[in-house]
């Protein structure tokens, strides 16, 4: 899971297995340790409504269950939504075109590859 923040927005990248995963399980987590025994929980998990949270250092994005089915299984990149003054995008991860190969393994095939 990759997270990127800018701004007012978060934005979230899963490879092939975790949106499986998180179709089958409803949940993803990852967690960040820092110096000193410090960490940064964060999360995407499926729910009745779009939603974030952030309580004692743990970020959660919720997104609706029937539309992260539906979005596991078709060709859609992107769910998106807001939530106060936050915008959050969830999309799947394509393949790099000219980064490590390594990190392209669990990815999604790029559409620009095929240009």
């Amino acid at each position: 899971m990759k997270l990127r923040f800018f701004e007012q927005s978060i934005r979230v990248r899963l490879s092939q297995s975790e949106v499986a995963r998180l179709a089958q399980t409803g949940r993803l987590s990852e967690r960040l340790a820092f110096p000193e025994g410090q960490t940064f929980d964060y999360a995407v998990e499926t729910g009745p409504k779009f939603g974030v949270s952030f309580a004692n250092s743990q970020l959660a994005v919720t997104l609706p269950t029937n539309e992260t089915k539906e979005w596991a299984a078709n060709a859609v990149v992107t769910i998106s939504g807001s939530s106060g003054p936050l915008t959050i995008s969830v999309e799947k991860d394509f393949q790099c075109l000219h980064g490590p190969e390594s990190e392209n393994a669990d990815a999604f095939p790029n559409p620009a590859a095929r240009a």
